[in-house]
């Protein structure tokens, strides 16, 4: 299934795939926020759209750099399944297909040749300047392909390393990320406000809300938290719901491989040659058990339930 086989005016003909910018929006306004879950495996995008079907809720699916690499899952036949399992569920939900945490041009350039509706550049390892020169040539990429950019401004911790390769933290500044929007005109931007990647053992999550509201009394450009998979979901109802705008976009994305993991009677990581070979019984009982948890997010993390 090709990208152009289906978009019209920057938006699909089949299902309502679309590009971040009407998703966010909704969700700044109203005090949601639209959960982005990273089903790294092809047979674990199935569940996700079925759960924000069966709640009435928009999602993003998305897969990174590093899990197309950790994971060995090709970057069109995820957007080809992603286009297959929506032609088939034709869901009337507002669905965005995601490129997270990606620092190759070259991968990027493959994504958005392969449908994806939105991409992140993560460039913030780099200092201010170079960050937002970078962030500057993926807006000129994408536009072609009336995709969206998210961007990231500050350092988000890990601890797994799926994402990023440093557990380095620095906290986004306000006044940098209200500048660096308004030089970029970035579509989306991630901040670091106290959360990680991965799974959180000794270090546990917080949220730093005042620098959350001070972020969005500068800039309009909705914000993403990432490292969202074992943040308790108080905190994260309270960050989507701060009266300056909160935050809009959530990743989740190792809460789901636990579930598939648990079901699978595995630990650590798998491939998706790894998983396929999996019986029957247990792909179908994972992706069960990865449906019953993004509901569960959807509902009582996200409060994106009956917004589609």
């Amino acid at each position: 299934m090709k990208k152009s086989d289906h978009i019209q005016n920057g938006e699909k003909e089949m299902a309502d795939i679309q590009n971040l910018t009407k998703l966010l929006a909704d969700a700044r306004e109203k005090g949601y926020a639209v959960g982005s879950f990273s089903a790294r495996y092809t047979k674990l995008i199935r569940p996700i759209i079925q759960a924000a079907i069966n709640t009435d809720s928009p999602v993003i699916v998305q897969l990174s750099e590093k899990e197309v690499i950790r994971h060995k899952v090709g970057i069109k036949e995820f957007a080809d399944e992603f286009y297959r399992v929506a032609e088939e569920l034709d869901p009337q939900i507002p669905l965005s297909l995601h490129l997270d945490h990606t620092k190759t041009p070259e991968v990027i350039k493959e994504a958005l040749e392969a449908g994806f509706t939105s991409v992140m550049i993560d460039a913030s390892e780099k200092d201010f300047d170079e960050n937002t020169a970078i962030t500057q040539r993926v807006m000129e990429m994408a536009k072609p392909y009336h995709a969206t950019v998210e961007a990231e401004l500050g350092k988000i911790g890990t601890t797994d390393f799926a994402e990023t390769d440093t557990d380095e933290e620095l906290y986004t500044n306000p006044e940098e990320a209200a500048e660096f929007c308004r030089l970029t005109g970035v579509d989306c931007l991630a901040v670091s406000v106290g959360t990680a990647h991965g799974v959180y053992t000794v270090r546990q999550p917080k949220v730093d809300y005042e620098r959350l509201e001070a972020i969005n009394r500068l800039t309009d450009t909705p914000l993403v938290l990432h490292g969202g998979s074992g943040v308790p979901s108080e905190m994260v109802v309270k960050a989507a719901q701060i009266p300056t705008g909160g935050v809009s976009k959530v990743n989740i994305a190792t809460d789901i491989e636990l579930a598939m993991l648990a079901v699978i009677g595995r630990e650590g990581h798998m491939t998706e040659e790894e998983l396929n070979a999996c019986t029957a019984e247990q792909i179908e009982k994972s992706r069960e058990a990865v449906r019953l948890l993004v509901e569960d997010k959807i509902r009582n993390y996200l409060l994106s339930e009956n917004r589609a």
